[in-house]
Formats: C-alpha cells, structure tokens, sequence
C-alpha cells in the first residue's frame, strides 16, 4: 500500500477477542471496520497451540459465545481441533472473514495527537485508524525459558505453542520442561510411544480430576430441537464454577473441599510414595492455576518416564545437566513454560502521542487499566483481555463479551455525540486500580507462589479478583463521564488532557 488505508476501527488479531469485536460491532451497524491478523487464518491460540493432547480445561459448552452456541461439540471438555473448527464456522456464518487481513503484523503504533488518530504500521503497509482495538490475547506469545546453552542442544527444541509436527517423537528420548496447563496435556499424549520421557518440574501443580465424557447423539440432539436447553445447561456450568470464586477471593475455607479432592487424586493415582512427594503441591491451591486431568499422574508412573525436580544447570549438545551435576540425554527438548503474559512484547510496539511505550508505562507504574479496557494517555486505545481481566475458574469467553459490550457502547457514544477521540481520567483510572489491588490484597494469587497472575513487583494485574457478574454489570455501557473527549470539529493540535475536553 503506497497510501495508509483509513479505516475508522482497527482490531489486532482474529482469536476470539478480535473476532467478537468485529462481529458485534457489524451488528450494531459499524462497517469500516478492519481486522489484521499475522497468521493465516482465524483461532488465535486455538490456531497455534495443535500440541498433541490440546484441549480445553473450560466446560465445552461455557466456552462459546453467547450469540452462537454449539449444540454439536463431541465432549463435556472440548479438543483444540474441534475449538479451531468451530472460531472458523462462527467467522464464516457471520460474514466477517470479508473484513479480516491474513498475514499482516502490526510492527508499530502510534496516536497522532494533532488528528485524534492512531497510525499504525504492519508488514503489509500502513493503516490510519480513528479507533485501535487490540484482540491480540494474553497467551500469544510464548516464554521461553533462560538456560544456560540451550541454542547448542543439537537436536529439536520448540515450544508447545509452535509444536513441530514434522518431528518424530516415537522411539526417541524426549525431555519436556515445565509442568503448568500445556505439559499435562502432551506429556499423557507422548509417553506410550517415546524410547524415554524426563519430564523437569520446578513446582508441583494441583490436579484435579477431569469430568469428561463423550456427547452421545441423542444428547446432541436434543441440544438442537428443544429450546433453551443448552442454555441453560450453560448456566448451571457459569453458576457451578462461580461458586470457587468464594475460596480464591474471601475466605481459604471455602477451598476445603476442592484441596480434598486434589489430595485424594494424587494420593489414588500415585502408590509409589517417593513420587508422591515430589508431586504433592507446596503451595495454596488456586494460587496457579488449578489443572484437571485424569491421565498426568498415570503418564508419571510409567517405567519410561522420570520426574526431575533438581533445578536444571544447563544444556547440552546431546541433553539436560541438573544441578547435582548429572547428565540426562535427550534426543528433542519440548518447551513448556507458557507465555508472555503480563509483559507481552506486543504492548512494546504501542505508543503515546509522546513517543513513550505501552511496555514502558506498564513496566514503570504497573500494569493497569480502567475496567481492563482503556488506558490513560492513550485515546481511543481498547485493550481486549487487558489488565485485571484475567480468570482461574472460568471462561475467559464471558470476559470478552463483557468488554465488548463497553467496547461497542463506547463507540456507539462516539458516533452520537459526534466525539474524535476519548481518554479515560488518569485520576479515574488510579482510583479504579486502587480498590482493585484492595480487593486482590485477599485473594489466594497473593499467598506466596510464582504464576502467570503476577507481575515483576509481585502484584497480580493479570487476574479479575471478584465474581464475573461484577464485572459484566460494570462493563454493560460506556461511562462517557470518566472520559476526557474532544469532538471531531475540535481545532487540532490540543494537548492531550487540555483545551475544549467535555
């Protein structure tokens, strides 16, 4: 593109925050709208993360969006697979595959100050944009691990959200670190065909069995002709998982029951009691992520397999040295260390009208936004699955829709009132942090552990500390009043913060 492309909305990334954003504000009759997406189809993480075993840990029927149901999945807990299918069947129906740009990545950008717009520049060309919405996810981009001679390992390395499937795994040695949400997956789906399995844990996780079960037909079926029944099979999960919210943000007592069930699990898969001990969790449960499988502890039985607590020293051309100096051959090295979550590189590529950096404003004075949404000093900036948005329980889905509520009212509020730009009050969005970090101050992510939830000063920015009604009540419409506005007949060149703001 020789000339920007003007476009009024801006969305980044086609996961399922970018491709709700689009479908709901072409609903509410918002047209110039454009997505750009760096991969070559829709998905986000449902697209990239194809490791053997991937699926979700939300039940299938609460992770979908409310305005299109899927009466067809095959299991209480869905596969990866049948999610991807179904984000590209939802693109398709709703027409919106039109608006999106495959294969562009946003490299920089930044809002123009004197014409109340963002200019954005991306692989494919430069975009002018009145709105930029960012759908880019928080599990877009993956955290590999600082060891010590790891570029030397001679043989595969890759992370679980760039599995190689060109790489033979049958008959080989295979060393996979990390024991978070991704390994319990593939390490259950790997160890029948591998030579050899060491599996390296710094933490032990709480595991809680999976209540899976296949959808038989007539059950499908019945999702499809009798009204509301899938909905309301959907409320009982969204009431069921909101009960953990007592536990993890009031009171430690209400986790009893859960902690029981974990102990238990553990202690009826595992006999042998020296593996037992370097599996039990030393931490409060819900402070990581709880996660659910009934095959990770079988898969750690196996002859073939080892757990290797001792911290790891460095690698090898040909493997994994520990601390206790020995050495453990390994033939492809599998990396499961999440992602970059509350310090995503993206937010390095997002300016002020002052040049100064998401990544930096977030680095210094903490990783805040208002209602998770807008950020002060950067109008006309909505970040999806921002700060303070995050889940331990529940669908993440039921947050989006929250946001994109605020998100569509919010541009429907510029559309009226003939507004150019909006910027949320600094001193709004202080007071709005302060009770969060009041209410997190409680919470189970702050006892004492090391998670995704929690940012370089120990705070957990990542993680919404209240029942997800809350937050769905304080998202339904756009609060004009907490915003500095300038209308679009509004002279150029006003300081932000200053001049004729309403």
């Amino acid at each position: 593109m020789d000339q920007p492309t003007t476009v009024d909305v801006l969305v980044v990334g086609a996961g399922f925050s970018g491709l709700g954003a689009a479908i709901r504000l072409a609903e509410d009759g918002v047209d110039d709208v454009i997505v750009v997406e760096r991969g070559s189809d829709v998905g986000g993480t449902w697209r990239d993360n194809s490791y053997p075993g991937a699926a979700c840990d939300v039940p299938s029927h609460l992770y979908s969006y409310s305005f299109a149901l899927n009466p067809g999945w095959s299991r209480a807990f869905s596969p990866q697979g049948e999610i991807y299918d179904y984000i590209r069947r939802v693109t398709h129906d709703t027409g919106v595959r039109e608006k999106i740009r495959f294969g562009v990545e946003v490299t920089a950008a930044r809002f123009d100050e004197t014409r109340g717009r963002w200019a954005v520049s991306t692989t494919a060309g430069e975009y002018d944009a009145r709105v930029l919405v960012l759908g880019v996810g928080a599990l877009c981009e993956p955290r590999l691990p600082e060891i010590d001679g790891i570029d030397d390992f001679a043989g595969p390395v890759f992370h679980t959200a760039r599995w190689d499937h060109s790489v033979p795994l049958a008959g080989r040695r295979v060393a996979v670190i990390g024991t978070g949400a991704s390994a319990v997956q593939v390490v259950p789906s790997i160890a029948p065909t591998v030579e050899h399995l060491d599996v390296y844990q710094r933490t032990a996780p709480w595991v809680l069995p999976r209540i899976d079960r296949e959808y038989p037909g007539f059950e499908r079926a019945l999702y499809r002709r009798v009204p509301g029944l899938q909905r309301a099979v959907r409320a009982l999960q969204y009431t069921s998982r909101e009960f953990q919210v007592v536990g993890l943000t009031r009171t430690r007592a209400a986790l009893a029951p859960i902690k029981a069930i974990g102990r238990a699990h553990l202690a009826l898969s595992v006999r042998d009691p020296g593996l037992r001990r370097k599996l039990t969790p030393n931490f409060e449960i819900g402070c990581k992520r709880i996660l659910l499988s009934n095959t990770w502890y079988r898969a750690l039985t196996r002859r073939n397999v080892d757990v290797v607590t001792t911290p790891i020293s460095r690698v090898t051309e040909g493997g994994i040295v520990t601390s206790d100096g020995a050495e453990h051959p390994a033939d492809v090295l599998v990396v499961a260390t999440g992602f970059h979550v509350t310090d995503s590189p993206f937010f390095e590529r997002v300016r002020d009208a002052a040049g100064r950096t998401l990544a930096d404003k977030w680095a210094s004075e903490g990783m805040e936004a208002y209602k998770g949404t807008t950020v002060a000093g950067y109008p006309n900036l909505f970040v999806l699955m921002g700060p303070a948005t995050g889940l331990g329980h529940s669908s993440m889905i039921y947050m989006i829709e929250s946001q994109l509520n605020y998100l569509v009212d919010a541009i429907r509020s510029m559309r009226d009132r003939g507004l150019q730009t909006v910027e949320v009050r600094e001193a709004v969005q202080n007071a709005y942090n302060r009770e969060l970090r009041e209410n997190t101050g409680e919470t189970v992510w702050v006892t004492g552990c090391k998670s995704w939830y929690l940012d370089a000063k120990g705070n957990a920015p990542a993680v919404w500390p209240d029942f997800t009604f809350s937050y769905r009540n304080q998202t339904r419409e756009f609060d004009l009043s907490a915003y500095r506005r300038t209308a679009i007949d509004e002279p150029a060149a006003v300081p932000t913060g200053q001049g004729a703001l309403r």
